[in-house]
C-alpha cells in the first residue's frame, strides 16, 4: 500500500507518492496564521498554532482524503505593529505566496484546496488568493476560518459561548485563549490571562463594532493600538481547557465533514454567454474557457 494512503502530511511524501495522493483525490489544507501579538498571556504563534492543530486533527481523522501542507506563517499585520513582535508581510506579498502555493498544486493535479484560516485580518486578502486560483487554474479553491467552522452546528456556540457578545471571542479571547491552553497550555502565562475590551464596542453603535462572529456594517478597523491597551480583545478570563477542547474537537469534526463532502463533489462547469465568440483572450490571466 502507498504510504499516500495513510500519510496526512505533504511533506512527508515522495515525489512519487504525491502522484499517488493526486490519483486518490486528496483535498489539500493550507493553514495560513500570522505572528503578532496576543496580549500577555499568550505567544506570538496563536494563529499558528490554532488553524496547524485543526488541520492535523482532521488529517488524522481521514489521511485518506486530505494533506495539511506545512503552515503560511506570516499574515497581513500591520495594524497591530505597534504592539513588540508582530510581524508584518504586506498584503499584495501574501496574496502572491498564497497563490504561488495553490497554482504550484493545481500544476501537480490536486484539484481541490482549502486555505484554512488563523488570522482574521488575512481573510479579505485570502478570499481573493481563492478567487484568482478558481479563475487562473482549473482547480477549485476555497477560504475557511476554523473559527467559522464553529458555526455549522447552529447549537454549539450558544451552548459553549459566555463571553458577551459582540467583543467578547475577538482576540487572545475566550475562544482563542481555550483552544491555545488546549493545544499548548504549557506555554500559555496563566498567571497574566486578564480581559480586555474594545474601546469603540463600549459605544453601543448599531453600526461600529466587531467581534470573530459578526461585525457591525459600517465598522471601522484601524490601528490596533487606538483601541486596545494591552492587545487582549475579548473576555480572556473565561478561557478554559476544557472550553478549548470542545472548540476543537467541534472544528476538527466540521472540516473533516466538509472535506468528505467536497472531495468527490463535481466541479460546477463554466459556460460562455457571449453570442459572438471573443475575438482575443482573457486579459487579466484567467483561464481561457
Amino acid at each position: 500500500m502507498s504510504r499516500a494512503r495513510t500519510e496526512y502530511r505533504y511533506e512527508k511524501l515522495t515525489w512519487p507518492e504525491v502522484d499517488d495522493a493526486v490519483e486518490m483525490g486528496k483535498v489539500c489544507v493550507v493553514p495560513c496564521g500570522a505572528v503578532e501579538q496576543h496580549g500577555p498571556h499568550l505567544p506570538l504563534d496563536v494563529d499558528l498554532v490554532c488553524p496547524v492543530g485543526i488541520a492535523t486533527g482532521a488529517g488524522k481523522e481521514i489521511p485518506d482524503k486530505l494533506l495539511v501542507l506545512p503552515v503560511v506563517a506570516y499574515g497581513y499585520t500591520g495594524h497591530v505593529m505597534d504592539f513588540p513582535g508582530t510581524i508584518n508581510t504586506d498584503y499584495e506579498h501574501l496574496i502572491h505566496q498564497v497563490l504561488d502555493i495553490t497554482k504550484s498544486l493545481a500544476y501537480h493535479g490536486f484539484k481541490k484546496i482549502v486555505l484554512l484560516n488563523g488570522h482574521g485580518s488575512n481573510m479579505p486578502n485570502l478570499d481573493l488568493a481563492a478567487r484568482r486560483t478558481n479563475v487562473e487554474t482549473d482547480a477549485e479553491c476555497c477560504v475557511a476560518a476554523w473559527w467559522n467552522l464553529l458555526t455549522v452546528d447552529k447549537t454549539f456556540l450558544p451552548k459553549w459561548r459566555e463571553s458577551k457578545f459582540p467583543g467578547g471571542c475577538s482576540h487572545a479571547c475566550e475562544l482563542e485563549t481555550s483552544l491555545y491552553l488546549y493545544l499548548d497550555g504549557d506555554n500559555v502565562r496563566k498567571d497574566l490571562i486578564k480581559s480586555g475590551t474594545i474601546s469603540f464596542n463600549a459605544d453601543d453603535s448599531p453600526f461600529n463594532w466587531v467581534d470573530l462572529f459578526a461585525a457591525g456594517p459600517a465598522t471601522t478597523v484601524s490601528w490596533t493600538s487606538s483601541y486596545s491597551d494591552t492587545g487582549v480583545l475579548g473576555d480572556a478570563e473565561l478561557a478554559t481547557p476544557e472550553k478549548g477542547r470542545q472548540a476543537y474537537e467541534e472544528a476538527v469534526q466540521q472540516l473533516v465533514r466538509f472535506v468528505t463532502w467536497w472531495k468527490d463533489r463535481p466541479k460546477d462547469g463554466r459556460k460562455d454567454r457571449h453570442r459572438t465568440p471573443p475575438t482575443m483572450p482573457l486579459p487579466w490571466g484567467q483561464r481561457p474557457l
